[in-house]
């Protein structure tokens, strides 16, 4: 790869590795506060899921050349609030934050395979694998009995994502 592609493909995975961080914190918080413990143990495993997700952007970005996002304690500590607060309303609630986050991820993965350079087919394969898993935890959360967030909350979460990439894109 060029030094610009590798560059971009570095900040690439330097935003999905955030994302990750953010996954497992939301997940492990949602854990902790629900009572429904078949609920729990499937919360437990996606988070498991989420640090295999997080090795992996961790493996990709050092063999880049390239750092996580210096602000992961701020992300991880504003996502184990998310969760911990929609957990607290109820766990249809919760799941239906499980289902956006999740959905608003795949369509940012699914972006990020029409970025990365072709010539970067360790992280293409990376980022396809972690898109699939993500789909799949939208589901489990909807057969769980997820609801449908209102719109208000879909915008504020893109918002939100919006504003996290943009920043860990470049820190």
């Amino acid at each position: 790869m060029s030094p610009e592609e590798r560059k971009l493909s570095g900040a690439l995975m330097r935003v999905n590795h955030v994302g990750e961080v953010c996954a497992q914190a939301l997940y492990n918080a949602q854990a902790m506060v629900t009572q429904d413990m078949v609920l729990r143990e499937h919360l437990l495993l996606a988070a498991r899921e989420e640090m295999d997700h997080l090795a992996w952007t961790r493996e990709r970005l050092h063999a880049l050349g390239d750092r996580p996002s210096l602000l992961n304690p701020l992300w991880f500590a504003g996502a184990f609030a998310i969760g911990t607060v929609a957990a607290k309303f109820s766990d249809a609630v919760s799941l239906g934050f499980v289902v956006e986050t999740e959905n608003q991820v795949a369509a940012h993965l699914e972006s990020h395979l029409g970025r990365l350079p072709e010539q970067d087919e360790a992280s293409l394969a990376v980022v396809a694998r972690m898109k699939d898993d993500e789909e799949r935890h939208a589901a489990a959360a909807i057969d769980e009995g997820a609801m449908q967030l209102p719109p208000a909350a879909q915008g504020l979460m893109r918002l939100a994502a919006k504003v996290m990439t943009t920043v860990a894109h470049k820190i």
